[in-house]
């Protein structure tokens, strides 16, 4: 808290938050979640700065958060750990390590400044506060330290004191200080003062003091004042001996000292004079944290308990308290004056009297100035100073008292008043402005009057500060400063005369004018004059443009009760300005006006376009359409856009129905744009219906590129066509790809089109050649058949040539066509036609031809070798010669006719398929088996060797005897043989290879032929396979035994491995493969290999005895195996030869698993000392002792794991070893040095278990500051039943430094469970630290009424503790308490449920609940409860108290309770006042009422309710005349008086007739009167009203006469007016009503609605007067 706007604080559980209390609402805390180890609130603004040491170093990470911006500002490492930090100043940090302190700023980039070094005096203190002066010019670090020897409770304080400028530090012995700044008489800038506490002990006496010191205070000849130091005794009660000042803080608003001790004593003293004023205990509890209350003049403090105490000073007891209890009068004098406080106004009145008898004017005029609250600021101290004579060459006392009050401040308003009359006098007006600038005078109207005679401007800116706002709105219209009357108006809510305003502003600025109303429009709340007037008001003097310009600003937000406004705004600019009017519409201002009758104005003003978007009606539109001359082109087309498909054709026919020729291109414009709404094909039926080719041909030269149409594109040719635009029909046939082929092809046909390129592009794009050249041929047009198959598409010559054949075409001209196109000709498609039509040696000249040129294209050489091959002209030697040729299509060509051709054919191509089919289709094995050995395939041989191959034999005969015996090459062998493999031939396989490989060939000693045949053996003829081992020798031995291996033939690979001395795979088969263990033996003993003993070793770890594989590792000397080995032996438990074994293996390696299993070993046959032996060795052990350590405990040998534990200091694991040796004791110091929740919590549950509670309680507080145990550990108490050992536990844990929220929450549920009577104290106690919502359902549970309802208070959820109070009220009430909760919940419904509860059980306290809710309930609710229970009586205080919110419920019970209790004046009063009742109802059930009074109440009900008869007839009944006369009088009705004049007449009540007179003046018909009075004597009552009726006729004659001559003057005017007035009502149309003519009288037409002004103001009315 480093200010009284926020407090900062850090939860640590149930997780880490930061709380930030905002002071203005306290209620309303923001919770942030952050873990950091400290956090500090900026002093004005939300700004976070957290700090958070990087763990495992002294370094601490600094960073600063902008709350509301929610972003980080700065951030720093700082290399020093930070032990103390706060905010100095509110963009400040000041941070303090252990040797320095530095500041850093919130702003710009800067790093932490170092400032100073820390004295020696404060560097093992801890650091307790942190100051700078307001000019950071002085630097103060405080701190603390443990007492001295001979006092050592007596915390030591010191400070040290720094001076930015001077860079100087002093030490000093102190516990608090604190800067305030002073000003001195006479000085001329504010003095630094340090204020300071000490408590020492000196020669064993404790001396407290308080010293105040100037900070840099000038030389005393320097001339300036300067502060005097001053100290002062703090008196320590003795109970408070050891206390000592933790904080200070200084008030600027009263200069005092606050000293606050660390036990809750508040010091306070008088900053000048250290002055004691007051001592008292504020705290029971400790005080660590304090901050000053600036707007209270007090200090906010927080101490111990969590309580935020705020301290500050009685204003109206302080004084007082000084002057009398202290008998300080100088100072009491000084606290006044200094605060403004009340208590010394006798003492200064008398002061004051007593300067001015002592002629000290200028001392009396301060001190009047300094009066607190202003108590000698008078108009009777100003009349005393200009009592006072003016010394010659001086100035005036009044003056030098006005100047003094200046200095000091703002003068009052009588004040202000008269030293401005006094400047005004002296003309010196720039003093006021000054003054006013300065603020120093307080405005008035009046004074705004007194300026205003010489200086307008500075009594506008009185008026303004005054609010004196008619003369402001005045002094604005004479400055022609017209929006600035409008500003000022809605500033301060003032309404002026609009209209009389605007017709001012109107004779001057006409565009002022303008700008005034539409200001009056914006005005907040609407505009104070009609729309309709204003504009009226324009038009009425003919400014049309004026009248447009409000229209226009006032209409923009375009609402529909404008609509009127709208039509008026477009009407009148139509008739005059019609290009104002359309710019109107075209900017689309309105949409609310008259959309027919503006229509109808567009076009007749020749606003076509206009008018066509008005018109609602298709004939409208049609009729105006045809106007195109005269509409923008752009215009008409972005209108056809507005249509729907059906009117827009509509329209587009009646233009071409208008005029075709004039209208086609707009036509056309307009389906180019909307042909996608408007649908292309009705466009097109359109033009098709006016056989307008020529629009259709625009039309879609524009679309027919993007369509896809077919329609559109035929179309387009159709009409390109009947336009004569070939060229365009040449370009669309050969570039679409949508026109239908077939219909285009039969149009152009017809069309007999001369040139007949568009019919070349149809069918060579859409396959129909032979149409297109049986059309061409037929109708003579050979040069376009040329040119179509030298140019268009020489491909389709195979085509052309077909149907020239079939038409019969000359063969010259064909020839000569393929010659001209030789090189672009598919010569393989003519070869086809020709071969269809058995003309193939036409094309002979072609081929030689195009072989002569130098062609190697295979389909040339294809066709002529099929001609060669006809022709027998020497075949052989074509194909054989010829590289060129396809052999698949000439061999196949062959066949049908020499298939010896076709196997050359074949050959020479490799066609294997092509090849085997025609040799075995003519039984050519043979030359089969030869091309097949050469051609070395396999997928070949793969396909001949197929088992699905029925000729398959005779190729295998014929390779085996002919083919494989001619060839020489080791390749073509080696592929046949994997080929008899693949095929799974192996008797074959085994045949050759004998006849290969024994019968002594080239091939009989190839290492791969004989691993060949004894594989091939192996897997076919096992029985040969030892033959082929004895006569082979150059196959390969290792890997021919592993496959014999595999292939079950032990004998056979422990043969061939004994043969190839691979002694180990030898050794290998009799052990793993058959599994002779004795003869692997024997073979060891032979060979005496170690690795033939390894071998050996390891089949005797699997089968044999541990034993003898232990023997056999060693002859091998084989360390490698220590892994098997140790497992083996100790699944056998044979530890003795498993050491023997291990000591060996130690020899050799250093394994921590044969260290481990060594000492295992030795654990299990309890050779302890051999254990501790191998464990101490320095470098000897490597061993894993955590693994080892851990094995042993499991197997509970718990000797050895102590030792071993011990040795490698895992005090955890000790600890568990100790506690399954019951050595409790040993185990919590051992847990000590483990330090770990897991530890304590298996001691603590041990001890537990044994009831070693005593031991179980060390254990359990370490564990319970660990919030994630401590519900683990209150289970396990709970669970064993010890109870109270358990509270005990949680009792003692709330004591603990680190106590936590989960330690006050276990121990109140524990309360709740078994001790309910302690339950609420701990409540009371802890209700901050508890975690309410858990014991909220524990205390639910277990039915603690009182205490969940009190919980439920501390949590806010006033709801539930409203209910539960309700609910249990015996246990849980308590009536203040409730009133508090109930005034905060909610649920309204409970407001209701709590009256109801009170009404059955608290009846006699319940009008105390309801003055609670008196602001919450809804009383016509809650007397209707009251009212059904019967009860009304009973809150009759209530109702009365709520009477004032005028309720027809409240007010008609009290009513009825008044009516009960008979008490007529409240009845009376309350029906005055308050109305909301039924008051017929009233009065049918009161007139009857055996009271007087309540009778003539009826008669007054009736009467404010308008039924005057009833109200008469009752008071005539009771001879109450004087209430029925002043009843008819008020009902305005003259029958009734009539009626009542003739009552009194009839009962001879003359006096009561006289007085009806005078009552009912204004409703008597003389004549009337006369008759009653003249027929029954009683003409002398009547006298009086006669009187005064012929004074008043009298006085009215007077009065017509004298305005006669005034109407005659008028008349002449009127007259004029009518002649003169605007233009504007004769240009208006007929909709418009004519504008109102002002009348000679001054007054409006009654057209214009206003008031008629002047004739009622000039003609008064008489009152009777008796």
């Amino acid at each position: 808290m480093d200010s009284d706007k926020y407090i900062c604080v850090r939860e640590t559980s149930p997780q880490n938050n930061v709380v930030i209390i905002d002071m203005a609402s306290p209620m309303q805390p923001l919770r942030r979640p952050i873990t950091a180890d400290s956090a500090l609130m900026n002093p004005s603004s939300k700004v976070l700065a957290l700090k958070a040491q990087i763990p495992g170093t002294t370094q601490d990470h600094l960073q600063i958060f902008n709350i509301e911006l929610k972003s980080k500002v700065k951030a720093h490492m700082m290399l020093e750990q930070v032990v103390f930090w706060k905010w100095v100043t509110s963009s400040l940090l000041g941070l303090v390590t252990q040797t320095a302190v530095y500041h850093w700023s919130i702003e710009g980039e800067s790093e932490p400044q170092k400032m100073f070094e820390r004295t020696a005096s404060l560097m093992s203190n801890q650091i307790i506060n942190y100051r700078c002066d307001a000019s950071e010019k002085w630097l103060v670090l405080i701190g603390i330290a443990p007492g001295s020897q001979e006092r050592p409770a007596l915390v030591k304080g010191n400070m040290q004191l720094f001076s930015v400028d001077q860079q100087r530090s002093q030490a000093l012995e102190a516990h608090a200080a604190v800067f305030a700044s002073i000003e001195l008489p006479g000085g001329d800038h504010s003095s630094t003062l340090i204020s300071f506490a000490t408590k020492t002990v000196v020669a064993g006496q404790i001396i407290s003091k308080l010293h105040v010191i100037e900070l840099g205070a000038q030389p005393a000849e320097s001339g300036k004042p300067s502060f005097t130091k001053k100290q002062a005794d703090l008196f320590f009660p003795p109970d408070f001996a050891d206390d000592f000042p933790v904080a200070m803080q200084i008030t600027s608003k009263y200069n005092l000292i606050f000293v606050i001790t660390k036990l809750g004593l508040l010091f306070v003293y008088d900053l000048e004079t250290a002055t004691a004023v007051y001592r008292n205990r504020i705290s029971p509890d400790p005080i660590f944290l304090t901050a000053e209350a600036t707007e209270a003049g007090g200090f906010y403090a927080i101490n111990r308990r969590g309580q935020v105490l705020l301290a500050t000073v009685n204003e109206a007891t302080i004084v007082p308290f000084v002057s009398i209890q202290l008998n300080n009068l100088e100072l009491a004098v000084s606290l006044a004056k200094r605060g403004n406080l009340p208590g010394a106004d006798n003492l200064i009145v008398q002061r004051f009297q007593e300067l001015f008898l002592e002629h000290k004017h200028t001392e009396a005029a301060e001190l009047a100035a300094e009066s607190p609250q202003g108590i000698l600021r008078t108009p009777e101290t100003i009349a005393r100073f200009r009592t006072v004579p003016i010394q010659a060459g001086q100035t005036s006392p009044l003056l030098r008292y006005f100047g003094t009050l200046l200095n000091k401040g703002k003068l009052n308003a009588f004040e202000s008043l008269e030293l401005t009359r006094l400047v005004v006098s002296q003309k010196k007006n720039h003093l006021l402005e000054t003054w006013l600038t300065e603020d120093k005078l307080d405005c008035s109207e009046e004074l705004g009057d007194l300026v205003k005679s010489v200086d307008k401007d500075l009594a506008l800116k009185i008026y303004i500060k005054a609010r004196a706002s008619p003369k402001v709105v005045v002094l604005f219209a004479q400055r022609q400063e017209f929006e600035k009357i409008l500003i000022y108006s809605n500033q301060v809510g003032y309404t002026p005369d609009y209209l009389s305003l605007l017709q001012t502003i109107t004779q001057t600025d006409p565009q002022g004018a303008v700008n005034f109303a539409v200001k009056m429009s914006e005005m907040k709340g609407g505009s104070p004059v009609d729309y309709n007037t204003i504009t009226d008001f324009f038009l009425q003097r003919n400014m049309i443009r004026e009248a447009t310009a409000f229209l226009l600003d006032v209409l923009k937000p375009n609402l529909p009760e404008h609509g009127a406004l709208q039509t008026k705004a477009l009407e009148i600019n139509l008739v005059t300005f019609p290009n104002v009017a359309d710019a109107i519409l075209t900017n689309g201002i309105f949409k609310h006006y008259d959309r027919p009758r503006i229509a109808q104005l567009c076009e007749k003003a020749g606003v076509y376009m206009r008018a066509m978007q008005l018109y609602t009606e298709l004939s409208d539109i049609k009729r105006v359409i045809i106007n195109t001359h005269a509409i923008e082109s752009q215009a008409l087309m972005d209108f056809f856009g507005t249509l729907s498909k059906d009117w827009a054709l509509e329209c587009m026919k009646e233009l071409l129905s208008a005029n075709l020729r004039a209208n086609l291109q707009i036509v056309v414009q307009v389906a180019k744009e909307y042909a996608e709404q408007l649908g292309i094909n009705a466009c097109i039926n359109m033009f098709d219906e006016f056989k307008s080719y020529e629009g259709l041909f625009l039309f879609l030269n524009f679309y027919v590129n993007s369509s896809e149409d077919p329609e559109v594109h035929f179309k387009y040719i159709e009409s390109a066509a009947k336009t004569a635009q070939f060229k365009e029909v040449e370009r669309i046939t050969r570039e679409s790809n949508f026109y239908p082929a077939e219909r285009t092809k039969s149009f152009l046909m017809e069309a007999k089109l001369q040139d007949a390129r568009p019919l070349i592009n149809v069918c060579d794009r859409h396959d129909f050649v032979p149409d297109l050249i049986h059309y061409l041929y037929v109708n003579n047009m050979l040069r376009f058949i040329e040119g179509y198959v030298q140019k268009v598409n020489p491909s389709k010559a195979p085509q052309v040539l077909s149907q020239l054949l079939d038409d019969d075409c000359p063969e010259e001209f064909i020839k000569g066509l393929l010659l001209s196109v030789r090189s672009l000709l598919s010569v393989e498609a003519l070869v086809d036609e020709c071969e269809k039509r058995n003309r193939l040696k036409l094309l002979t000249p072609l081929l030689e031809h195009l072989v002569s040129e130098g062609s190697k294209d295979v389909q040339v050489h294809n066709a002529l070798g099929k001609v060669t091959i006809d022709t027998n002209n020497n075949p052989e030697q074509f194909l054989y010669t010829n590289s060129y040729y396809d052999s698949r299509v000439v061999g196949k060509y062959c066949e049908k006719r020499d298939s010896s051709l076709a196997v050359v054919a074949y050959r020479r191509g490799q066609c294997d398929d092509e090849l085997v089919n025609v040799t075995t289709r003519n039984s050519l094995f043979k030359l089969q088996a030869r091309y097949v050995v050469e051609r070395m395939d396999a997928t070949l041989w793969a396909k001949i060797l197929d088992p699905e191959n029925p000729f398959r034999r005779q190729l295998i005969d014929q390779v085996v005897s002919t083919a494989l015996p001619e060839s020489k090459s080791p390749e073509q062998v080696s592929v046949t043989v994997k080929a008899f493999m693949s095929a799974n031939l192996p008797n074959e396989l085994i045949e050759l290879l004998e006849k290969i490989v024994l019968q002594n060939t080239a091939f009989s000693s190839n290492p791969n032929l004989q691993n060949l045949l004894i594989l091939t053996a192996v897997k076919t003829e096992k029985s040969r396979v030892m033959d082929y081992i004895h006569r082979l020798e150059n196959f390969d031995g290792p890997a021919v035994g592993e496959i014999a291996v595999g292939a079950q033939l032990y004998e056979e690979a422990f043969m061939i491995f004994k043969k190839f001395n691979l002694n180990v795979q030898a050794v290998n088969v009799l052990l793993d493969n058959l599994h002779s263990i004795g003869r692997a033996a024997e073979f060891a003993e032979r060979v005496e290999v170690d690795e033939v003993w390894s071998q050996v070793g390891k089949a005797q770890l699997r089968d044999g005895p541990i034993s003898d594989a232990i023997d056999s590792f060693v002859r091998a000397k084989d360390a490698s195996q220590f892994t098997n080995v140790i497992r083996e032996a100790g699944k056998l438990k044979a530890y003795d030869n498993l050491v023997r074994y291990l000591i060996m293996v130690r020899q050799k390696v250093k394994e921590p698993q044969v260290d481990s299993a060594l000492i295992f070993a030795y654990a299990k046959m309890s050779r302890l000392d051999d254990l501790t032996e191998i464990v101490a060795q320095p470098n000897g052990c490597v061993a894993n002792l955590l693994v080892v350590g851990d094995r042993l405990f499991n197997e509970e040998l718990y000797q050895a794991a102590k030792v071993v534990f011990s040795h490698i200091g895992n005090w955890p694991r000790l600890t568990s070893t100790l506690v399954k040796l019951y050595q409790f004791q040993a185990a919590i110091e051992v847990a000590h040095k483990a330090n770990s929740s897991k530890t304590w919590r298996e001691v603590c549950f041990a001890c537990v278990d044994t009831e070693e509670f005593r031991l179980a309680q060390i254990c359990g507080l370490k564990i319970i500051i660990q919030v994630d145990l401590l519900e683990e550990v209150s289970e396990y108490y709970q669970n064993k039943g010890n109870f109270d050992e358990l509270i005990m536990l949680m009792e003692s844990g709330i004591g603990l430094e680190r106590a936590h929220m989960g330690i006050f929450t276990e121990l109140g549920i524990l309360y709740a469970k078994y001790r309910p009577e302690k339950l609420m104290e701990h409540l009371n106690l802890f209700s901050t630290r508890i975690n309410i919502p858990k014991l909220l359902r524990i205390c639910d549970e277990h039915h603690h009424w009182k205490e969940l309802s009190y919980l439920y208070i501390q949590y806010e959820e006033y709801d539930n503790a409203a209910a539960t109070i309700m609910g249990h009220s015996p246990d849980a009430w308590d009536h203040i308490q409730f009133k508090d909760v109930v005034s905060k919940v909610a649920n309204v419904e409970l407001y209701y449920k709590a009256i109801q509860f009170y009404l059955q059980e608290h009846p006699e306290i319940l009008n105390d609940l309801l003055a609670v809710l008196v602001t919450r309930v809804d009383h016509s609710r809650a007397v209707d409860i009251m009212r059904k229970a019967g009860h009304l009586p009973l809150v009759k205080p209530y109702m009365q108290a709520v009477q004032n919110c005028n309720l027809s419920a409240v007010n008609e019970a009290l009513n009825e309770l008044y009516i009960e209790e008979e008490d007529y004046e409240m009845i009376r009063e309350s029906i005055d006042t308050y109305d909301n009742f039924d008051p017929i109802a009233m009065a049918q059930r009161i007139e009857n009422h055996e009271l007087l009074e309540m009778r003539r109440i009826a008669a007054y009900i009736y009467k404010k309710a308008g039924r005057w008869q009833q109200s008469v007839a009752l008071s005539k009944k009771d001879n109450l005349f004087s209430d029925a006369m002043e009843t008819t009088s008020q009902s305005g009705d003259s029958v009734f008086v009539e009626e009542l004049l003739t009552f009194f007449v009839k009962e001879g009540k003359k006096e009561c007739f006289a007085a009806c007179l005078y009552t009912c003046y204004d409703l008597i018909q003389a004549d009337v009167v006369i008759e009653l009075a003249w027929m029954n004597n009683m003409m002398d009552f009547a006298y009086p009203f006669l009187l005064q009726y012929l004074r008043e006729y009298s006085l009215k004659v007077a009065h017509l006469m004298s305005y006669k001559n005034q109407d005659d003057v008028h008349g002449k005017l009127d007259h004029n007016l009518v002649a003169d007035s605007n233009m504007y009502a004769q240009l208006l149309p007929l909709a418009l009503p004519a504008p109102p003519i002002v009348a000679a009288s001054g007054t409006f037409d009654a057209y214009a609605g206003l008031p008629a002004y002047g004739l009622l103001q000039s003609r008064g009315s008489t009152s009777p007067t008796y």
